[in-house]
């Protein structure tokens, strides 16, 4: 043990005393987070660049009422109290439906490549009493790129809201009397009631969000990967490279075949180890500085280590055993990839499985030993109660799993570390782990 004790130091100083060690540690946190950030910080860039859109209406009233309603927001909705504006304007003009429809909706079309106008809208003549004939009743969005364009979203909601109010005058309804009729109340979303454990008393439910929901089960899967990526994938490229310029043959002088893949694989989890305390305490840190402590889910994190360690040790002893069988880049490049599957597949998962943490799929899914570190860690951070056996279950099977790769890993280090020549083939590495 004393000699895998040195090559884990050995690995460990060789990791940690580098720049692109320190380069990573400041970039991990911007790769994770720096989705979110760039929401929050660009939150309120705004394009205040005017959208003029034209109205085909055949309803003869829906487009006036936008127009009127364009107006309106130009007017009152577009500045802030200073008189600075932090909004686009709209311009919304009439214009005649044509005899050769297709032609005038291609040259309509053609301006709106040209940036002469931002878009245009076709108001079906039926929008206000729907019959059989659907297509008669549609309000059509013509632009460059509709599903995203805020544009609609304005155009839907005030035609709706004037849709709603013609209808009601239809039935001979007094707009005092149905004042609350569309009146639209949505449902807070609040965690569980619960008891103090110092006090006894009844705590009230706290309300959450779906970010918060969403946030750190992400969080906690996302910290797992970048450390399998950073710590257990570099090994098949590091092994291969030791392998080729002979400095296996080396050590292979002094330690055995197994007391090298496992100061390796060991050396990997000790970097692993190093960066997850250090953004953990820094995360902790600084929540509890934002007074929002309530998120940080401190009956998980033992789970979150323990994920950590049998994700680093099966998953780098998967890759130095690959590693072992590759004689050049060439190699590892062709091996690399399939090899990371099993490590990107949860990625995949992961909104299923924050959407119904209780599912069947869910639980399967998550007790499959490649996936359960990040799964089963995902389905315990959210707010759902996992039925105590399935993480207990998960973690039998992965400590099960990760003892057969670490064993089938060895028999094949063993027997392709000094082997040259030969390229690395699904059935010769079969032969290597069944005989040794």
């Amino acid at each position: 043990m004393n000699k895998v004790w040195i090559l884990v130091k050995r690995e460990y100083r060789a990791a940690v005393k580098t720049k692109g060690f320190i380069i990573s540690l400041v970039l991990l946190p911007i790769m994770m987070g720096g989705g979110l950030a760039a929401v929050l910080i660009f939150e309120d860039k705004v394009d205040l660049t005017d959208r003029t859109v034209l109205v085909i209406d055949e309803s003869e009233s829906v487009g006036r009422f936008l127009v009127n309603a364009s107006k309106d927001r130009n007017a009152n909705s577009i500045t802030d109290s200073i008189g600075e504006k932090i909004f686009p304007a709209y311009y919304f003009d009439l214009v005649q439906k044509e005899g050769d429809f297709n032609a005038q909706k291609l040259a309509l079309s053609d301006r709106v490549r040209n940036k002469d106008i931002h878009a245009f809208v076709h108001i079906g003549p039926d929008v206000l009493n729907p019959g059989t004939d659907r297509g008669k009743a549609r309000i059509i969005y013509f632009a460059e790129n509709a599903p995203m364009d805020p544009v609609k979203g304005w155009i839907s909601g005030n035609a709706n809201s004037f849709i709603r109010q013609e209808r009601v005058k239809q039935l001979g309804i007094d707009q005092a009397d149905v004042q609350n009729l569309f009146t639209w109340i949505d449902a807070e979303g609040m965690g569980l009631v619960s008891v103090d454990s110092k006090t006894g008393d009844v705590k009230d439910a706290r309300k959450s969000s779906e970010l918060e929901s969403i946030l750190v089960p992400y969080i906690m899967m996302m910290l797992i990967f970048m450390m399998i990526m950073m710590s257990a994938i570099p090994l098949l490229s590091a092994v291969m490279e030791e392998k080729s310029d002979r400095i296996a043959e080396v050590l292979l002088g002094s330690v055995t075949p197994t007391q090298f893949m496992l100061g390796k694989v060991l050396g990997g989890l000790a970097v692993s180890l190093t960066i997850a305390g250090i953004y953990i305490l820094g995360a902790v840190f600084t929540v509890n500085k934002m007074d929002l402590g309530h998120m940080i889910p401190y009956d998980i994190l033992p789970w979150f280590f323990v994920y950590l360690i049998l994700a680093v040790v099966m998953f780098g002893t998967f890759m130095a055993a690959l590693g072992s069988s590759c004689n050049d880049s060439k190699d590892a490049q062709n091996i690399q990839f399939p090899a990371m599957i099993p490590i990107i597949i949860p990625m995949f998962l992961l909104m299923p499985v924050l959407q119904n943490p209780l599912s069947n799929f869910s639980m399967w899914i998550s007790l499959f030993p490649p996936f359960t570190p990040m799964l089963m860690l995902v389905r315990q951070a959210t707010p759902v109660t996992i039925p105590i056996w399935q993480p207990i279950a998960g973690l039998i099977g992965v400590l099960l799993f990760t003892a057969i790769v670490v064993w089938a890993g060895g028999r094949m280090f063993r027997s392709c570390i000094i082997m040259v020549g030969k390229r690395p083939k699904f059935g010769t590495m079969m032969k290597y782990i069944i005989k040794g």
